[in-house]
């Protein structure tokens, strides 16, 4: 071997040969629909806005040093928050409020059939969230074996809400069964909990269990004051049956939200329908 070869093969590597090195294959090992919702609500999948904005900032300067921008480096930039006043009408019944309801469109889930539309009303200032992949259901629809997140609202100074599917042969062996045949309100809640805390609910943080029935459809509605919740330390919630899904209404605050707002979600809770 020549010195010259030599002195190539022992010189190290180029600062740059990252850029244009194959990325490592990824591990193929699964990651459970109840550790992705504590992950999302302990903040692991979302980024603040200032951070996002560093971060952005940061990739528009290293942009004249590549060739081109990789796929999927700037995936939130097409993504805005936007206010739902700006593009949902009014609610029929209280004009402070804006009216959703949810068609095909919107979710996995309703374009599979798998869940029935469903309804509820929200302040204009609030703003949808962008639901991750594994918790959406996109993944496994349309047969999933865990419950996953339809749609969620947020607004920093009152709370968020959420909607939780739930496939009915989780809870139940009997095709089509109403809410009041899979279990009572306690048997229900102390099965979904979990995805309405994002972590765990023990049976002493349910303050309140009763049933409501909207034509013929029951819903179990619960009170919920959970200290340890990931999701906040106020929870109220609204289930219902139909088809072969449980959906699930869940409305979370932490203190200082609740005081504000207490009066807000519970007329956001009460407005669901299915």
């Amino acid at each position: 071997m020549s010195p010259a070869t030599m002195t190539a093969a022992r010189a190290p590597p180029s600062p740059l040969a990252f850029l244009s090195a194959p990325a490592p294959p990824k591990s193929p090992g699964k990651t459970s629909v109840r550790a992705a919702f504590r992950r999302e609500f302990e903040g692991g999948g979302r980024l603040e806005r200032r951070e996002l904005l560093k971060r952005g900032t940061a990739a528009l300067a290293l942009a004249p040093l590549l060739w081109s921008t990789p796929p999927g480096v700037l995936p939130a930039a097409a993504a805005k928050e936007v206010e739902v006043g700006s593009y949902l009408p009014p609610s029929p019944s209280d004009p402070s409020f804006v009216f959703f309801k949810a068609s095909p469109k919107d979710t996995p889930a309703l374009r599979a059939g798998n869940v029935e539309p469903y309804q509820f009303i929200l302040p204009p200032t609030w703003k949808q969230m962008r639901v991750a992949n594994i918790l959406s259901g996109n993944y496994c629809q349309p047969k999933c074996a865990e419950p996953w997140v339809e749609v969620k609202f947020e607004d920093d100074r009152q709370g968020k809400v959420q909607v939780v599917a739930s496939p009915l042969v989780r809870l139940t062996n009997k095709p089509n069964a109403s809410i009041e045949e899979i279990g009572s309100p306690e048997k229900l809640i102390a099965s979904l909990g979990p995805f309405v805390t994002g972590n765990t609910l023990d049976p002493d943080e349910l303050l309140e269990a009763s049933v409501e029935k909207l034509g013929d459809q029951t819903y179990y509605k619960y009170v919920l004051e959970t200290p340890y919740a990931l999701t906040g330390s106020h929870n109220l919630a609204k289930a219902t049956a139909k088809g072969n899904t449980v959906v699930l209404f869940v409305a979370s605050a932490n203190d200082k939200q609740w005081q504000a707002s207490e009066k807000t979600l519970r007329a956001m809770l009460d407005s669901f329908q299915v």
